[in-house]
């Protein structure tokens, strides 16, 4: 049961039918930030709303469901639930046009050594991902991303969509976790400079 292995299946499928996609969650967090085990794989799809239904009964045909009345979940919370055939899990969110169209826009290719090319989000878009989601292992997940990248990302991008995101967050504010994270991340990398 390999996330990365279940991934490259879920991408060459996905491209299989002219599908545009990135992953987020712990397979991009690999990559952008710190290494953390990831026992399943988080992919957001843009399909036109008119072909969300063929989407989905072609979706079922190659993946199993992971929970009963998976289909009307899927309509409902626009997240598929399914799993490979090694039984890897994969949540199949689908994508908004708007920002989730910009971020595949900005989406990255990224070589996995002995696995090969997946479309990533980007370090910026899974920073605003966690952000928003707003949870205390975000907010270190996002200090991670900063330090490995060498706080070298588009802070103007980030600060804009936290700013309209916050206007429809009403758990936490999400400028506020990614301003705390970004003096976090500059702290742990002047500390890393004089231990270093």
């Amino acid at each position: 049961m390999n996330p990365l292995k279940a991934a490259m299946e879920v991408a060459q499928w996905l491209e299989s039918q002219g599908i545009r996609y990135f992953f987020i969650g712990g397979i991009a967090l690999q990559y952008w930030g710190e290494t953390r085990l990831t026992r399943d794989v988080d992919v957001t799809i843009l399909v036109e709303p008119e072909q969300v239904d063929a989407f989905l009964q072609e979706a079922f045909k190659r993946f199993r469901p992971r929970i009963p009345n998976a289909l009307e979940f899927a309509k409902q919370h626009r997240v598929l639930l399914v799993e490979t055939e090694d039984g890897v899990p994969v949540d199949i969110s689908l994508g908004t046009f708007g920002y989730e169209e910009e971020a595949w826009k900005h989406s990255k290719e990224a070589e996995f050594a002995g696995f090969g090319r997946l479309r990533l989000i980007s370090a910026e878009d899974l920073i605003i991902h966690k952000c928003v989601a707003g949870r205390p292992r975000d907010a270190e997940d996002v200090e991670s991303i900063l330090v490995r990248q060498k706080l070298q990302v588009d802070f103007e991008r980030i600060r804009f969509w936290l700013s309209t995101f916050r206007e429809i967050v009403d758990t936490h504010d999400p400028l506020i976790v990614f301003e705390t994270a970004h003096q976090n991340a500059q702290r742990a990398m002047k500390g890393g400079e004089r231990h270093g």
